[in-house]
């Protein structure tokens, strides 16, 4: 879940308060969350004076100001327009993928990537191979979303959903017109996605280190999901998923652009 600004939130005094109210944000207690900009981290630029500035909610919504004053505790900003929604503009992707085994950084740079990328959630998915996640982990992962949904600069959050087991994804398959499993010897995803109508939403499905066993493969298929290939290569989790991922956002903004 998106974090409102230095976990602070507006008291809201009036129906006018976006354009009159000063909102108190505060900045980062520790230095190292500025020395680091390895990951999430933004150059810095010296100006007497401050540009413009926005603030959004993840949801669509949009605030126009300016920094008015920053002290050691935080910074004043000041709201000069009204809020705008801004409706989603792409195909609602949702990504499930077994990557609780991950080590290092790699399940950062899979949710991270997912974020830039426009996906809708981010699912854990338990499998055999890929049975549990910590709730350690988890917690990183969100902050890695906040970091990169606001460099991206993308308005509405990427979710990263409580971890679920193949046999409750089953029924989204079920219900979904557009489940793509990434599989090994079966149709190339390009040319299974030309057989395909543009949907408003769809499910991205990634496996574990070592993939689904056949017996998880054949539930997901018997279920309604299709079998796409990635190349002839072994992928790691990240990649596949971040492949598939790109794919299917690039065939929808196609298809999207050729019906405008």
């Amino acid at each position: 879940m998106l974090q409102t600004l230095g976990g602070v939130t507006p008291r809201f005094v009036n129906r006018s308060w976006l354009r009159n109210l000063t909102v108190r944000a505060m900045t980062f207690s520790s230095s190292s969350d500025y020395g680091d900009q390895s990951r999430g981290g933004l150059p810095r630029f010296y100006s007497e004076i401050l540009p413009p500035f926005k603030l959004f909610n993840g949801k669509g919504g949009l605030v126009e100001g300016c920094i008015q004053d920053i002290d050691r505790s935080g910074l004043d900003f000041v709201a000069s327009s009204d809020l705008i929604s801004i409706p989603p503009q792409n195909t609602q992707l949702h990504v499930f993928a077994g990557f609780g085994t991950l080590k290092g950084g790699r399940a950062d740079w899979l949710v991270e990537k997912c974020t830039e990328l426009g996906a809708s959630s981010v699912t854990p998915l338990l499998t055999e191979r890929s049975p549990s996640i910590s709730e350690n982990r988890v917690d990183r992962l969100e902050r890695v979303i906040l970091a990169a949904s606001k460099q991206c600069q993308r308005l509405h959050e990427m979710v990263l959903k409580d971890t679920i087991e193949i046999n409750d994804l089953l029924h989204l398959i079920a219900q979904s017109k557009l489940a793509l499993v990434a599989t090994a010897k079966a149709t190339p995803v390009l040319s299974a996605l030309t057989s395909l109508e543009k949907e408003t939403s769809g499910l991205i499905i990634i496996g574990p280190e070592g993939d689904f066993t056949e017996k998880e493969t054949n539930m997901m298929m018997e279920a309604g999901a299709t079998a796409v290939s990635l190349g002839p290569h072994r992928l790691r989790v990240e990649t596949a998923t971040i492949s598939l991922l790109a794919t299917v956002m690039l065939w929808s903004d196609s298809l999207q652009t050729s019906v405008s």
